[in-house]
């Protein structure tokens, strides 16, 4: 079974508290960005991170604004699940932005990313990367995939959001970016089922077809069932 859930931010009480620490071998979780275990290569983050490799689900995730580029870019890009993944050993993946997986018949479109609202007082480098922001690159190789399946999927994850999301929510303000923009034209072209992000901090049901999700843990069963963290 796949199970989705919002930002980390390099902590293990999610995954060892509540549903996620009953999984087993057969199962997928995937994290909508802000994971935190790739920040800054201390020996505390090194043994969370080889905690998590050696849980016996495989485990995903988006990027964020919590990541640190420099590091997360030393881990080999190869292809698995239907995209792009860079393996971090174990059964830890992240995915790369604009891949389309194919996990249990079903297919997500994956894309990271966001833009610090703080990042005037962060030092580049050091708590700030600017590929934070999607790059040309990357918006391509999204387009490539949905032109590839005639703009159809079945699910879309992301990390921030379309700002027709946002604009009708409590969620943010402030002026759009970039990525808002990208992820407003994607919308309107694509045919799916469900699009869950995490970003904001909370777990929110939009509409039907529209979720943000923060300590939730989402099982994409047949009903979507929905736990919270305990």
């Amino acid at each position: 079974m796949v199970y989705l859930t919002g930002d980390t931010h390099g902590e293990l009480d999610r995954f060892k508290c509540g549903k996620l620490r009953w999984l087993g071998k057969r199962d997928t979780v995937i994290v909508l960005g802000d994971f935190g275990f790739v920040w800054d290569g201390s020996k505390k983050e090194k043994k969370h991170l080889d905690w998590l490799r050696k849980r016996p689900y495989t485990l995903l995730f988006l990027d964020g604004c919590h990541e640190n580029y420099d590091l997360l870019a030393q881990y080999p890009v190869e292809e698995k699940f239907g995209g792009k993944v860079q393996a971090l050993g174990g059964n830890v993946y992240h995915v790369c932005r604009g891949s389309v997986l194919e996990l249990e018949g079903k297919s997500y479109l994956c894309f990271g990313g966001a833009e610090s609202q703080d990042k005037e007082d962060r030092e580049d480098g050091v708590n700030w990367w600017p590929q934070e922001m999607p790059s040309d690159e990357e918006y391509a190789f999204c387009e490539q995939n949905l032109e590839q399946r005639n703009w159809q999927v079945d699910y879309v994850l992301t990390h921030d959001a379309p700002s027709r999301f946002l604009d009708f929510t409590a969620l943010a303000s402030g002026e759009n970016n970039r990525l808002h923009l990208f992820l407003d034209k994607i919308l309107l072209k694509m045919q799916y089922e469900k699009w869950y992000f995490g970003c904001y901090h909370k777990d929110v049901q939009l509409s039907t077809k529209s979720r943000c999700v923060f300590c939730d843990v989402v099982c994409m069963g047949e009903r979507h069932a929905a736990w919270r963290k305990k």
